[in-house]
C-alpha cells in the first residue's frame, strides 16, 4: 500500500456550528464535538482500522487549541508527550501505539481572515454589498486584512514537499519499511486547500467540502510519488 497523508479537521466549535469564519480565534471543542471526534477515533484509529497508528511516521497539528484537542482524543498513543501538555498519559491511560513525533506547525493554521474574522458568509456578502463589491469567493479574492490565495499555497506548499520527500519518497523506495503515513490535525478551509494542492490544482478549483471532525486521505497511484491522488474512501487495514 502506497503511504497515506491522513488530513484531520478539528471537531465542532460554536463558531463552526454557527458558520462564523474562524482563523486565529482561539476557540474550544463544543461538548457535541468531544463526543464525536472520541467515537472518530474508535471507529478510525488502530491496527485493522484506516488509520495504523504503528504505521505513522509523523503528526503535524495546528498550533490553534482546537485541533491540538482533536488530536488528544483520538488517542492515537504517542510515545512521546504531546509538545503542549507537561506529561505523557499513563500506560494505563493511554498505551503506547505510535513512536510518531507530533510537530506544532504554522503551515497549517487556518485560513488568515482578516476582516472578514468571526463574520458569517451572509455578513460578508451584505458587507461587500454595502462597499459596492462584487461576490466574495475566498479561493479567488482572499481576505482583507488577512491572507490571499497565493499566500496560502506557499505555505502549504512548501509542507506538501517536506512531507513526500522527508517521509513518502523513503516509504515508496522501500515499501518493506513499517512506517510511512502522515497525519495532519487542522482547519477547514486550509486542509480543503492543502488537499488541492496535494494534486496540484489550482485553488480557484476547489470543489471540496471537509465537515467538523472530517477525515480525509490522500496517497498516490501506481505507489507513484508524481502521480499525488484523493483516495475516495479508504479501506481499513487488515494485516
Amino acid at each position: 500500500m502506497a503511504p497515506r497523508c491522513f488530513i484531520i479537521r478539528h471537531g465542532e466549535t460554536e463558531w463552526s456550528l454557527n458558520g462564523r469564519h474562524t482563523g486565529s480565534t482561539d476557540l474550544p471543542l463544543t461538548a457535541n464535538g468531544e463526543k464525536r471526534i472520541k467515537a472518530t477515533g474508535k471507529a478510525l484509529v488502530g491496527d485493522d482500522r484506516l488509520i495504523v497508528p504503528k504505521k505513522l511516521a509523523h503528526v503535524y497539528v495546528s498550533p490553534r487549541t482546537r485541533a491540538q484537542r482533536t488530536l488528544e482524543l483520538l488517542e492515537i498513543g504517542c510515545k512521546e508527550r504531546l509538545p503542549w501538555t507537561d506529561e505523557r498519559k499513563s500506560e494505563q491511560d493511554e498505551p503506547i501505539r505510535t513512536e510518531a513525533h507530533v510537530e506544532i506547525t504554522e503551515a497549517i493554521r487556518e485560513w488568515d481572515y482578516g476582516e472578514y474574522e468571526g463574520l458569517t458568509s451572509p455578513q460578508i456578502r451584505e458587507d461587500r454589498k454595502q462597499k459596492g463589491l462584487g461576490p466574495w469567493d475566498i479561493w479567488r479574492d482572499g481576505c482583507p486584512g488577512g491572507e490571499s490565495p497565493q499566500d496560502v499555497e506557499n505555505r502549504l506548499d512548501a509542507l506538501i514537499s517536506e512531507i513526500k520527500e522527508k517521509y513518502h519518497r523513503p516509504s515508496l523506495e522501500h515499501p518493506d519499511g513499517e512506517k510511512g503515513d502522515v497525519l495532519v490535525v487542522a482547519h477547514g478551509h486550509i486542509l480543503r486547500a492543502f488537499a488541492m494542492r496535494w494534486t496540484g490544482k489550482p485553488l480557484t478549483e476547489t470543489s471540496l467540502i471537509l465537515e467538523a471532525g472530517g477525515i480525509g486521505t490522500l496517497s498516490y497511484e501506481h505507489h507513484n510519488i508524481d502521480e499525488p491522488a484523493i483516495i475516495l474512501g479508504g479501506g481499513f487495514a487488515v494485516e
